[in-house]
């Protein structure tokens, strides 16, 4: 695998580029404060509350990774009519993205995930959902918002973020992705367990090492290469796409292509909070899979930007001027 990177000319490609988002998308809420005392009712923490703030959360937040990128991210979703949804158009609308693609249904509740947050550390979350699978009638309304993001002006490429919340089903994904391939662009997947095995002829397949071991209970999955190798195999026999991502947190990424297998050590942070960094890896990935970089300069771009975002707490898109300049120095560097 090639490792070859112009990192001016890469920022440049991926400017204003229309890149489609389909998944589950919901509101990332923090509650911030501070805790002195116990409380006299139950032996937990009082928390005097200093802020609160909002965030997208999910596929809303792979789009939050393309935008900082530089590209168009087109996101598709489904939401409910309810108040937390509208706090998710606004989170949208304040970062100058479309909603014409967010489709709004009176049968489901948005989901938003709480934290409570002191001196820096989480302390409990709690999540208000409504996991179920779309219905027939959600399910053609998101299929008919997908295909008029793909044909507003021809996007480049399409990420399916999947987090097990109901948008993407069975029913949903075959059509989905051949909507999707039909418009010639690289179809990239971040699964979850309960569809791992639909996302069949897909460019790129990029599981974590958990999702790859529940989803692979015949092999003896670990952070091991040869582990690693079997694995990405047994992802390709299964669903014949072109490339296959394990992401392995603190150890890197491990990349699979035809026969040639690589992987990529993650490099040393200070790591404050682990979570969206796949978001961060997919989207980085995505775009240099659509701006045509070979494989092991956006394996290496998307290995260093996953690992970016977990030295921030909370869920945050990568920072393009930083990842500019620490790619440039270390890629610099060989």
């Amino acid at each position: 695998m090639h490792s070859d990177l112009d990192l001016p000319s890469f920022f440049e490609r991926i400017q204003g580029m229309p890149v489609v988002v389909v998944g589950d998308t919901m509101v990332d809420a923090y509650i911030h404060g501070a805790v002195d005392r116990i409380s006299p009712e139950a032996p937990v923490p009082v928390v005097q509350v200093e802020r609160r703030e909002d965030r997208l959360g999910g596929a809303g937040n792979v789009a939050l990774n393309l935008l900082a990128m530089g590209a168009e991210p087109r996101l598709c979703t489904v939401i409910g009519q309810d108040a937390t949804g509208e706090r998710l158009l606004r989170l949208l609308e304040s970062q100058g993205m479309k909603t014409d693609w967010v489709v709004r249904s009176t049968a489901r509740r948005t989901t938003v995930k709480t934290r409570v947050i002191c001196r820096n550390q989480q302390m409990i979350r709690v999540d208000d959902e409504e996991v179920r699978p779309l219905d027939d009638e959600e399910g053609l309304r998101l299929l008919a918002a997908v295909r008029n993001a793909l044909g507003d002006r021809q996007a480049q490429a399409a990420i399916f973020q999947d987090y097990d919340k109901g948008v993407l089903t069975a029913q949903t994904i075959p059509k989905l992705v051949l909507a999707c391939k039909n418009a010639s662009i690289p179809v990239c997947v971040d699964p979850k367990k309960a569809n791992f095995h639909l996302y069949r002829d897909v460019s790129l397949f990029k599981p974590n090492l958990r999702e790859v071991a529940d989803s692979l209970p015949d092999l003896v999955i670990s952070a091991d290469p040869a582990h690693l190798d079997a694995a990405a195999h047994a992802i390709r026999e299964r669903l014949d796409n072109a490339v296959t991502m394990i992401t392995l947190g603190e150890k890197g990424i491990f990349l699979q292509v035809g026969g040639e297998s690589r992987l990529y050590p993650a490099h040393k942070r200070d790591i404050a909070d682990v979570s969206g960094a796949g978001d961060t890896v997919i989207s980085v990935a995505c775009l240099g899979l659509a701006a045509g970089l070979d494989i092991g300069a956006w394996a290496r771009l998307a290995n260093l930007a996953g690992g970016q975002v977990c030295e921030q707490l909370g869920v945050v898109p990568v920072n393009r001027e930083k990842l500019l300049a620490e790619a440039s120095r270390l890629f610099a560097a060989g």
